[in-house]
């Protein structure tokens, strides 16, 4: 921790999204004196998977945020199907604390919400804020500096300086944490939004090389995403709108659909790099992808964002308290985040790859259709609820291969 003049602020958080406000909050909430800055205004957009699976809807309501959420009139997700061409696993997914339903907010809407409830709080937000330099001293970050629109620079302290400012994060590049676990960008793919678009709850089609899905968000309208193997990345933006529409071929039922609906946005989209960073050093953490980045193919981001935001402030809580010291607390967040997220981070790097499933995984689709437990327990595994270490334990798949019978998620 940083040591001479104390500083103005127990926590500067930089990024005020889904990683950002929460922690901002949480902290604000234990009494810290809290500064969270953005680029941004808000209400604004970001790219974004939009998917709160059940453990983020869960910790929304802990934090008395989810009412807000379904006011906003965005629909509830209540059931997962997966379509592999010659069947479709369709299921509800486990409940967390109580949560089964997902929703899928426009970020206009869930980043304000978010915002706000920092500010009501009691952390300090300053939006339209351009962070120029982390100040470190004697290796130890201590500060930002950073100016509002228009304005002249100014230096701000910190006990403690918390990157939530993406994949490319600012913080990352001025202290260069240990990265791990790197694996290249694996699908590229293209989002928009259509209005007129039905579909039934969240809405995933995969084919050999290609994979899309679909799932309504606010305002009537519905997100439709198309991916592509990275490697095809310049062969798809040669004509983004015809090769979305003629992928979509591959699911005659959806592009029929697409036929009849309108398009309301323009295409978003990109490829991200896989990693993970160590998530603290010398006066500083790391939450949300800019301390852990992976394929948005499972769209796992907005939940772990909240995670790593109820992990990072508990640690900074016990640091500020007394309790434990910085090392030990965050390095404790660094084990925990790991160990819940290295599962679904592999079984999201081989989804995104889009090739065709192996024989066995074949095998063990084939077992599981129409058998509604297991297919209960499979689209828990993307919805967060059940950890692919206990799905694809050999036990339990031998048991669903084997007989056929129902299981326990």
């Amino acid at each position: 921790m940083s040591s001479g003049t104390s500083p103005q602020y127990d926590a500067i958080v930089v990024g005020a999204r889904c990683a950002g406000s929460p922690t901002a909050m949480l902290l604000a909430r234990k009494g810290y004196r809290v500064l969270v800055v953005d680029r941004a205004s808000f209400p604004s957009d970001t790219v974004s998977t939009h998917v709160i699976h059940a453990p983020g809807v869960a910790v929304l309501n802990r934090w008395g945020l989810l009412d807000q959420v379904i006011a906003t009139g965005c629909p509830p997700i209540e059931t997962y199907s997966i379509d592999f061409g010659p069947f479709t696993i369709i299921g509800t997914p486990r409940p967390c604390e109580g949560f089964s339903a997902a929703y899928a907010p426009r970020r206009t809407v869930l980043d304000k919400i978010l915002v706000d409830a920092a500010s009501a709080a009691g952390a300090e937000v300053r939006e339209r804020f351009t962070v120029e330099d982390i100040i470190i001293e004697d290796g130890t970050v201590v500060g930002i500096r950073g100016h509002g629109e228009g304005g002249a620079s100014v230096v701000e302290r910190a006990h403690v300086v918390i990157g939530a400012d993406g994949r490319n994060s600012h913080i990352a590049k001025a202290v260069r944490p240990l990265q791990y676990n790197d694996k290249p960008m694996l699908q590229w793919s293209y989002y928009t939004y259509w209005s007129g678009l039905p579909v039934d709850g969240f809405e995933i089609t995969i084919r050999p090389d290609r994979g899309f899905a679909a799932v309504e968000t606010n305002d009537g309208l519905t997100m439709l995403v198309v991916g592509w193997p990275s490697a095809e990345s310049d062969a798809y933006k040669s004509d983004v709108e015809a090769n979305y529409l003629k992928t979509l071929e591959l699911a005659p039922g959806l592009a029929d659909r697409v036929r009849g609906a309108k398009r309301e946005a323009r295409f978003i989209g990109g490829s991200v790099p896989n990693f993970f960073r160590k998530p603290y050093g010398a006066g500083w953490a790391l939450v949300g992808d800019a301390g852990y980045n992976k394929d948005p193919i499972t769209a796992q981001g907005i939940p772990d964002a909240f995670h790593d935001a109820e992990l990072c402030s508990a640690a900074l809580d016990a640091t500020f308290a007394g309790t434990r010291s910085f090392d030990d607390a965050m390095s404790a967040y660094h084990a925990t985040r790991d160990a819940r997220v290295l599962p679904i981070y592999e079984f999201t790097t081989q989804l995104a790859t889009l090739e065709a499933p192996p024989e066995e995984m074949q095998h063990l689709l084939g077992a599981i259709h129409g058998n509604q437990d297991a297919m209960d327990s499979f689209v828990s595994v993307t919805a967060g609820t059940v950890s692919p270490v206990e799905f694809f334990d050999p036990d339990h798949i031998g048991q669903l291969i084997g007989a056929g019978s129902p299981i326990s998620g």
